[in-house]
């Protein structure tokens, strides 16, 4: 989208009130002359004004009106809003994230005041129904009535607060959003408004029409007026996503408006708005003011220009502008900097940018001013992280290597840095080696260093790794917990060590601990997965005897492995005598078993058991959808999918891909993969389409979704190989018919891609020329290993063989074989049997014929 008419936004802006007056001006580009800098010239030393031509925005220009006016005078159909209203929020209040989050809210009625019709009574519906009052739990019961009167807000609750608010605001619309959060009974608060914001940055971005996005910004403008208006200061939370939206679109003029707006809210944010003032001007690739805004900070002294400073370097070093970024640190003082996240920066990108003395030197001048040695190891982890293309293990050696240079101990925070970051490169041996090093030098050694290895190993199926941990553990003066022990307890599993789960869990009590369920559950499930019932349940009465209460976990693999309905009914009875309650894993649980056991129709009816909450709906009707697909009942799972639309899990579309019947329409997959957001599970989804349209030889659909994965991995050349060998492998592997399939998709490999063809793809493509017995292909994919620079091994060499063998040119293969490496005795065996097993088939082939011929001449 292009950037919005000055004219057309200055007029939305003057229909909200005299708070700010802009003159019109016809639309001008946004670049170096479309519009002054924030700043001033570099001459002028006051920051203060350096951050906006424009003149101050303060609360005395706003007009005192109360927000709920304020919102409905900016909307030209507000005015039908009361009338519209009631419907609307029947349908929000009747929601599942209302009807289902106690916790997020606790809203008091509102005294309604006399001459005044409630919201309430205006719908005649209750805030809270009868219903939800009697679900609250004993916990909820024993909040103080003070807690009660605010809004509660956790940081775990984060995602259920934002669906909340962009649910509101979806259905009303940001304006009448915040009118019904006043109805309620409270003001909106800071986190409600940066919701509200960030959901019009969200649609500003989506929309492809410049009035809409032109609509999006002047609410956003409302919203900023309205937090000024409710006594809240503008901070970077706030402003900040927005200032980010218009710097990606360029939007010069408008980004001079609100940082002015900002600025004369929170005259503390002029630092930081000359970061976002950087990032813009890097952005439209402005080089003069790029330039002049460097000039400023390298020119007089000061506490406020030293800030500025420090956010224009943070700035330069996000955007890898090196030439400016080596001006500036040639003259200033980077010792002197209060920001050690900037100084953290400035080393990361000297680490990419390979300036090596640079960076020792400021190593250097940073050590001498007595920098802590926690913050110098900081920079230097910074610097070498930083440093492209470099192992794992070359990382460590040049940390540990300027370490012993700038003589700073190695701290155990030091190791646990290294280890985080051989475990994000998945790289478990060497973290391994890290934690050995720790306890030679008698350091201590945290627990939670070692449950992200417990992680990583899983995360890299390194499962034999555990008992070397388990041994440090027992060996080192280290107090594992439940934690711990159900980690490795996992990992054990996973390489089907039973011993050695049951062995850590009689270790519990020499470490002072007790076994929990989940340390059971973790063995139960691995029993499940390899069909051992005996084990299993052998396993539960070991349980019992150890006094160990089994949780809805274990009554999940109890019910998703029932042989038989009163099996099923069996659990399921003994878990609410426990006074477990349902949960939405025991929902699924369900029906898995169900499906499994082909009670279809009993598995559908769980969806409709009252007690689903709203908010789990659409998981349960997933697994639902998952669960049929892989019982034969695709078509009964697609009806699931076509009820619910987007709502469907990734792994149910994975499925519905994954099992998709001969009879499946190419058009639905596709528009299965198009539902899948999440990044992963839409390589995988894409994947099997393509195996599915080179099954099918839908040519044209496999290329473009190929041409899809080349955009999204253009750089990663192990992902394309190991997508092609796949491919090819399929081809390979299928009957002749798929020969010019195969050809086809190697030359658009080499052609349209520009990719070098792997040895496995050229040896399924030759595999498959031998079967379709065709040798003029042959010979072409024998080019082919030449081409793509791949020496012939003994494998090409016979396969080559075969192939003129199956053509019937026996002259050329006795030719060809001279030139075989015939060193090894069970090459000599193959040879040897593929000129027994062709000659019999040229027998075969010869005898067909002359019996054809003689029943031709019967005939005639």
């Amino acid at each position: 989208m292009s950037a919005v008419k000055g004219r057309s936004l200055s007029s939305l802006f003057l229909r909200s009130g005299p708070a700010v007056k802009i003159k019109s001006k016809p639309k001008t580009k946004h670049s170096s002359s479309s519009s002054s800098s924030c700043l001033p010239k570099a001459d002028d030393a006051n920051p203060e004004q350096h951050v906006s031509s424009l003149g101050a925005f303060t609360s005395q220009d706003a007009t005192k009106r109360p927000i709920n006016s304020l919102l409905r005078s900016s909307n030209s159909t507000s005015g039908n809003c009361k009338n519209q209203l009631p419907d609307t929020i029947r349908s929000l209040l009747k929601s599942p994230i209302l009807d289902n989050s106690p916790d997020l809210l606790e809203i008091p009625g509102e005294q309604e005041i006399p001459g005044e019709r409630s919201l309430e009574k205006e719908l005649d519906v209750s805030l809270f129904g009868v219903d939800l009052k009697n679900n609250i739990s004993s916990r909820r019961k024993e909040v103080s009535r003070q807690r009660k009167q605010k809004w509660i807000f956790k940081s775990s609750q984060e995602n259920r607060f934002n669906s909340l608010v962009r649910m509101c605001a979806e259905k009303l619309g940001t304006e009448t959003a915040v009118e019904v959060f006043g109805k309620m009974g409270k003001e909106t608060g800071v986190k409600e408004y940066n919701a509200l914001i960030n959901i019009c940055v969200k649609n500003a971005k989506d929309s492809i029409d410049e009035e809409v996005a032109l609509q999006q910004i002047h609410k956003a403008f409302l919203l900023f007026k309205s937090i000024k208006e409710q006594g809240f200061q503008l901070e970077e939370e706030t402003y900040g996503p927005f200032l980010g939206y218009l710097i990606e679109m360029g939007m010069v003029k408008e980004f001079h408006f609100f940082c002015e707006v900002i600025k004369g809210e929170n005259p503390c944010s002029l630092s930081r708005l000359g970061y976002y003032e950087m990032l813009l001007w890097i952005r439209v690739d402005n080089k003069e003011k790029i330039q002049e805004l460097c000039n400023y900070v390298m020119t007089g002294d000061g506490e406020n220009k030293l800030s500025l400073l420090e956010n224009y370097l943070l700035a330069l070093c996000e955007s890898e502008r090196k030439k400016e970024l080596l001006q500036i640190l040639e003259v200033v003082d980077v010792t002197k900097f209060s920001s050690v996240e900037c100084i953290a920066s400035i080393f990361n990108i000297l680490g990419k940018l390979i300036m090596e003395s640079f960076a020792e030197n400021l190593f250097m001048a940073l050590r001498a001013c007595d920098y802590g040695e926690e913050k110098i190891t900081k920079f230097i982890y910074s610097y070498v992280v930083g440093i492209p293309n470099l192992a794992v293990e070359d990382v460590i050696s040049n940390f540990k290597n300027l370490h012993v240079k700038l003589e700073v101990s190695l701290s155990c925070a030091s190791y646990e840095k290294l280890i985080a970051y051989c475990c994000d490169s998945h790289e478990v041996h060497v973290a391994l080696d890290l934690v050995d090093e720790i306890c030679q030098k008698g350091l201590d050694l945290s627990i939670e260093v070692l449950h992200s290895i417990f992680r990583a190993m899983e995360e890299t199926s390194n499962f034999n790794l555990v008992h070397r941990v388990y041994s440090v553990i027992c060996h080192q003066t280290l107090k594992p917990n439940n934690e711990t022990f159900r980690l490795m307890i996992t990992l054990c599993v996973k390489m089907k060590d039973f011993d050695g789960a049951y062995g850590m869990l009689n270790d519990l009590e020499k470490m002072n601990l007790r076994p929990t369920a989940n340390m059971y559950n973790a063995i139960l499930g691995g029993y499940f997965r390899e069909k051992n019932t005996y084990s299993a349940k052998k396993l539960l009465k070991q349980m019992e005897e150890a006094d160990v209460k089994r949780d809805s976990l274990t009554y999940c693999y109890l019910l998703s492995n029932c042989e038989s309905e009163d099996d099923i009914k069996k659990y399921y009875e003994e878990m609410k005598r426990s006074g477990i309650d349902d949960t939405k894993h025991v929902f699924m649980a369900l029906i898995n078993a169900y499906a499994s056991l082909g009670q279809f129709e009993k598995a559908k009816q769980v969806v409709s058991d009252k007690g689903i909450s709203d908010k789990s709906w659409n998981e349960i009707n997933s697994a639902l959808a998952q669960a049929l697909s892989e019982n034969g009942q695709w078509f009964d799972a697609l009806d699931i999918y076509k009820q619910i639309g987007s709502a469907l899990e990734p792994k149910a579309v994975i499925s519905l891909i994954e099992n998709v019947p001969s009879d499946g329409e190419l058009s639905t997959l596709l528009k299965l993969l198009e539902e899948i957001n999440a990044s992963n599970y839409w390589v995988d989804g894409c994947c099997r389409v393509i195996l599915y349209c080179v099954r099918y030889k839908h040519l044209s659909p496999a290329i473009n979704l190929l041409k899809q994965l080349r955009d999204k991995f253009c750089n990663d050349e192990l992902v394309h190989e190991s997508l092609f060998d796949e491919v090819f492998c399929l081809i390979g592997d299928s009957d002749p018919t798929y020969l010019q399939m195969g050809l086809d998709l190697l030359r658009v490999v080499k052609n349209d891609f520009g990719i070098t063809p792997s040895r496995k793809c050229l040896d399924f493509l030759l595999h498959a020329c031998v079967n379709a017995k065709d040798l003029r292909n042959s010979k072409l994919v024998w080019k082919e290993y030449k081409e793509a620079g791949l020496p012939y091994n003994i494998l090409n060499f016979l396969r080559m063989y075969q192939a003129f063998l199956a053509a019937g040119d026996h002259k050329a293969a006795k030719i060809f074989l001279t030139h075989v490496p015939k060193d090894d005795p069970d090459v000599r065996r193959v040879i040897r049997e593929c000129e027994t097993s062709y000659s019999q088939m040229s027998i075969y082939t010869s005898e067909t014929e002359k019996k054809k011929k003689n029943r031709s001449k019967t005939r005639i």
